[in-house]
C-alpha cells in the first residue's frame, strides 16, 4: 500500500481503502481457485496493482471514456484502473469462466459500479470503445486480429483510440511481425523497482478505425 501511495498520493480515502482491500480478496480467492501463481502473491501490489497502473502513468484516461480489457484473467489491468478512474466504464472480458467469478466477485465487494465482467472472446464482442487494454495475453500478431471494428471512431483524448498493451521483452521484435505503427513507454521511467526494469506500455493508435 505504501507503493501506492507513493506513486499516486491524490487519491481518495476511499480508493486507498479500496487498493488496501485488493491483497486480501485475492489473497482469499487464491487460497480456492489458481488466479495468480503462488509465488506473485508475495510481490501482488509490485507485479500486479502496480504493473497495471502503469497504463495510468501513461494515458489518464477522461471520464466517460469507455475501455475494454482483453484476457483480463482475474482482473488486470482493468481492476485497479477501474479503482483508479471510477469514471470510466471499463469492460472486463475472458473466456474463462472460474476468472470471471473472481472478477466479478471482486468488484462487488470494492463496490466497483463501473466494472462489467462478461464471459467472452474478443472477437464476439460488437460493441465500440474508446481504448483497449491488455495484460500480453498472447502475441501481438495473435491479438491485433482481434480488435477489428471495436473502437469508436471520434476521439476525446490527445492519443488516438487504440491499445494500450502491458509487454515485457524485446517490443521491436514482436511489434515488427505486424505493420502497424507504435509507441513504447518504459515503466522503468515511473517506477523505480527492479521489477520495471523490461516492462513497457505499449500504445498502437488504430488508424484503420474509420
Amino acid at each position: 500500500m505504501e507503493l501506492i501511495k507513493k506513486y499516486f498520493p491524490d487519491l481518495s480515502e476511499q480508493q486507498y481503502a479500496q487498493f488496501e482491500q485488493l491483497g486480501p480478496l485475492y489473497a482469499d480467492w487464491n487460497s480456492k481457485i489458481n488466479v495468480i501463481s503462488r509465488k506473485d502473491m508475495e510481490h501482488f501490489y509490485v507485479k500486479h496493482v502496480l504493473h497495471s497502473l502503469g497504463i495510468a502513468k501513461v494515458m489518464p484516461f477522461l471520464a466517460g471514456t469507455k475501455v475494454l480489457d482483453v484476457g483480463t484473467g482475474g482482473g488486470f489491468p482493468g481492476i485497479p484502473l477501474a479503482i483508479l478512474f471510477p469514471e470510466v466504464h471499463f469492460h472486463l472480458v475472458d473466456s474463462i469462466g472460474k476468472k470471471i467469478k473472481v472478477v466479478k466477485d471482486v468488484a462487488k465487494q470494492l463496490g466497483l459500479s463501473n466494472v462489467e465482467a462478461e464471459q467472452a472472446r474478443a472477437e464476439q464482442l460488437v460493441r465500440r470503445y474508446d481504448f483497449v487494454i491488455s495484460r500480453a495475453v498472447t502475441r501481438y500478431a495473435n491479438f491485433h486480429p482481434w480488435l477489428k471494428g471495436k473502437f469508436k471512431k471520434e476521439d476525446k483524448h490527445d492519443f488516438i483510440n487504440g491499445v494500450f498493451y502491458l509487454k515485457g521483452g524485446d517490443v521491436d521484435e514482436e511489434m515488427e511481425e505486424v505493420m502497424v505503427s507504435y509507441i513504447t513507454y518504459h515503466l522503468e521511467d515511473y517506477f523505480q523497482e527492479e521489477f520495471f526494469e523490461t516492462k513497457k506500455v505499449v500504445y498502437v493508435p488504430w488508424e484503420g478505425r474509420r
